[in-house]
């Protein structure tokens, strides 16, 4: 069998690895097995930086949302649980550049939230629940507010009949 020489394929690895780690420093961009290794690594952090760029912009809508708010006389978070109760399904990136191009629009969607807000002050024992789905310690506290007396000591089933 006769010998295959394989110095042109190898010679064309190693240029690609080299022309890969152009501008690194040092021996980092000179020498193939040192060049090989960084761009393993740069593979890896580049990885998981696109992962962490999702948290890291959430993060940066959530400020700007927060500034916005905390200018029309509301926190972030009762402004985003006025937009759930009022049933606004509205992304946080739209909601951040919303307050960024046009804030009298912002302004009406922290109206809605207040409304929402207010609209939905009732207690859990003044809505029709089912007492059944709620867990001892809710069931205690609307018995609380009911005023009705040695709810403590009582066990669950005893706890929504006495409510009814």
């Amino acid at each position: 069998m006769t010998r295959v020489k394989g110095g042109t394929v190898t010679r064309a690895r190693r240029k690609k690895v080299l022309k890969q780690a152009k501008g690194y420093f040092g021996s980092k961009h000179r020498l193939y097995k040192t060049a090989q290794e960084q761009l393993f690594h740069s593979g890896e952090y580049s990885f998981n930086d696109r992962k962490k760029n999702k948290s890291n912009f959430r993060k940066l809508w959530i400020t700007r949302i927060n500034a916005a708010c905390r200018s029309n006389d509301i926190s972030y978070s009762k402004f985003m649980n006025g937009l759930k109760k009022a049933n606004i399904e509205i992304n946080r990136k739209m909601l951040s550049e919303i307050a960024i191009a046009d804030p009298n629009e912002f302004t009406k969607f922290v109206e809605l939230s207040k409304n929402a807000l207010e609209n939905n002050t009732e207690t859990k024992s003044e809505k029709n629940v089912d007492l059944n789905s709620l867990t001892v310690a809710e069931l205690k506290a609307i018995a609380k507010d009911k005023g009705i007396e040695n709810y403590t000591n009582l066990k669950k089933a005893e706890l929504i009949s006495a409510l009814k």
